[in-house]
């Protein structure tokens, strides 16, 4: 048990000493204010409209009256994208940088286990993650209040609060094939790459129907409002998506311990 927190350690000192960290914080709270503009769009028209603001009344009527059940939807559909974006990101600079910074050489040759290496990277992708959702929804939560939306009480934040956090749960699942492909690529921009991709996919299985079989699609649906046609979660949604999880896992192992690092 030394070695593993001697190396989360290690791994926890990389990140506070680097810029990145403060980044990400300060880009989950832009997309948090973005969430909350639009709600203020849709509440005050007439003033938004004065300042050049105002978007088509179309679009914006898909995120409902602006109260606090609608805005919250809306950050939760929104953190199913970020999330998505952040902890991909995340996860490739804590995997990809031994690669690009050329330290991979002197960390494999350290008398420490290389099991124990990766998942204190992993355990510093939750945690990284899980403070990046934090300060998304709380800062969601300000913002909100800012507005001056109606409707809020202490039951509609826990109720969504556990919804929230299901979601940014599952969206920290599926980032073990990303820490693959960062290994396995030994860089950034492929495992990024791939992020984008997920996306794109994830879009396109839902309106095809196979959202619920697509993991990268689960948690933005889990955060859907239940009824839609075609997009209930069943048991195989979440089997696969654990599966993913799994095989990212034990294949991001499997590189760091028998792939030939040159």
């Amino acid at each position: 048990m030394k070695f593993i927190f001697v190396t989360i350690w290690v791994e926890s000192l990389k990140i506070r000493r680097s810029r990145i960290f403060w980044a990400t914080v300060i880009f989950f709270i832009l997309v948090s204010s973005m969430m909350s503009l639009v709600m203020f769009v849709q509440k005050y028209p007439e003033i938004s409209a004065k300042l050049g603001m105002i978007g088509d009344k179309a679009s914006l009527l898909r995120f409902g009256e602006p109260d606090w059940k609608n805005y919250f939807r809306l950050l939760i559909e929104g953190m199913s994208g970020v999330g998505l974006v952040g902890t991909g990101f995340v996860t490739s600079w804590i995997f990809g940088r031994e690669f690009s910074d050329h330290t991979i050489k002197d960390i494999l040759s350290l008398p420490v286990s290389r099991v124990y290496i990766v998942i204190s990277k992993f355990i510093m992708v939750v945690l990284w993650s899980v403070i990046l959702s934090f300060v998304y929804f709380i800062f969601g939560l300000l913002f909100g209040l800012l507005v001056d939306l109606p409707g809020l009480s202490s039951e509609i934040i826990s109720a969504n609060g556990k919804i929230f956090c299901a979601t940014s749960f599952l969206i920290i699942l599926l980032c073990t094939p990303v820490a693959f492909l960062a290994s396995y690529s030994r860089g950034y921009i492929f495992p990024i790459g791939f992020v984008i991709l997920t996306m794109i996919l994830a879009n396109f299985s839902g309106l095809v129907g196979l959202g619920p079989y697509f993991p990268w699609a689960v948690p933005g649906l889990y955060g859907m409002p239940s009824g839609a046609v075609g997009m209930q979660l069943n048991i195989a949604s979440y089997i696969i998506l654990i599966c993913t999880c799994l095989a990212g896992f034990f294949g991001t192992i499997a590189i760091w311990r028998y792939a030939d690092q040159k």
